[in-house]
């Protein structure tokens, strides 16, 4: 059985099994799915928002968002490795017809400096910048996190232009634990918050969207303009519930395996990590010929991901055990030249 250092790749728990068994469904186009409901009114709290609609994936729910908040020929600025700069297709200018301006953060956490360089006074020979994006937990960045009084500072600059803020929490959770905080008080500064209930949470399917309650409304349409308009969507929001249980305690068992991987992998030669660079469940590491080297782990049954040519990556997540970390650093101890 291949054990997997990628967090997209979780299987639902028992308990998360067992709730979609026995969850009661109904029509949630229509508003009337139980089980979602209550996911949503669940998840709303937990952001300190109006309101939250489930949606099948991180990449609608920032597509919803940039629709609700957005026109067509706007500017929407992102960080320069954000996700939906880089792995959703495009869809911000395809779908939403907005012109992406994108701003180099410090492993992809955004500081107002960076940012006010694109805010040009307006000029009908280029797109307004409307919206600004974040991403906390950043992906490509290593699992950095945001602040909350960093994305306050970046808020305050917001205002001052008046441009909305969106923040893709996709592993929302796993800053919150990284900075002892409420997931509320890391979406405060946000007009609107996603977060994904797989990655680190585990659950199979599903991300939500919160928000003010008119925005929300507009986003769920969006949500069935793109084809994410679900039935008996219960059976999905039953294990995002489940997830929404101890998560606190799970994630910072991850993180704390993160940083043991990284000390065990900073020990082999011809390997380069940093373990203090280690925020959250994200080790990247340095290496030559990094595909064929995973090509090569995945021979041995261990699955991770070679972000370039050469940078490996790994992510812990509920699935991966101390000895599975052991079993990783074993095997490329024997691949890796002495």
């Amino acid at each position: 059985m291949t054990v997997s250092f990628l967090d997209t790749s979780t299987e639902p728990t028992e308990a998360m099994r067992d709730a979609m068994r026995d969850a009661r469904v109904g029509d949630d186009v229509y508003g009337r799915d139980p089980t979602v409901n209550e996911l949503e009114e669940r998840a709303a709290a937990l952001l300190g928002k109006e309101a939250c609609v489930l949606v099948p994936t991180g990449t609608m729910a920032n597509l919803v968002a940039l629709l609700a908040l957005t026109s067509r020929g706007d500017a929407v600025v992102l960080e320069e490795q954000s996700h939906i700069a880089c792995a959703e297709a495009g869809g911000v200018a395809s779908v939403a017809g907005c012109m992406p301006l994108l701003v180099a953060g410090r492993h992809g956490v955004l500081r107002p400096e960076d940012v006010e360089g694109v805010l040009l006074p307006p000029d009908e020979h280029r797109p307004q910048p409307t919206l600004l994006c974040l991403e906390n937990t950043h992906n490509r960045g290593g699992g950095t996190v945001t602040t909350p009084a960093e994305t306050a500072a970046l808020r305050a600059l917001c205002d001052e232009h008046a441009l909305r803020l969106h923040l893709d929490g996709a592993r929302l959770f796993n800053a919150a634990v990284a900075l002892e905080a409420e997931p509320a008080a890391l979406a405060a500064g946000a007009h609107t918050v996603s977060f994904c209930l797989s990655k680190g949470l585990g659950a199979p399917v599903g991300s939500v969207l919160a928000g003010p309650a008119q925005t929300i409304a507009l986003a769920r349409r969006m949500r069935k303009l793109l084809g994410g308009g679900m039935r008996q969507a219960g059976v999905l929001a039953a294990a995002g519930l489940v997830a929404l249980d101890g998560w606190r305690e799970r994630l910072a068992a991850d993180h704390r395996r993160a940083v043991a991987l990284a000390s065990r992998l900073a020990t082999l030669p011809g390997l380069h990590v940093d373990p203090e660079a280690v925020a959250t469940n994200i080790v990247f590491c340095d290496v030559a010929d990094a595909r064929g080297l995973a090509s090569r782990l995945l021979e041995r049954g261990l699955a991770c991901s070679a972000s370039s040519a050469t940078r490996l990556r790994f992510v812990l997540h509920h699935q991966i055990g101390d000895a599975d970390v052991e079993r990783l650093a074993s095997e490329l101890a024997e691949l890796l030249p002495a």
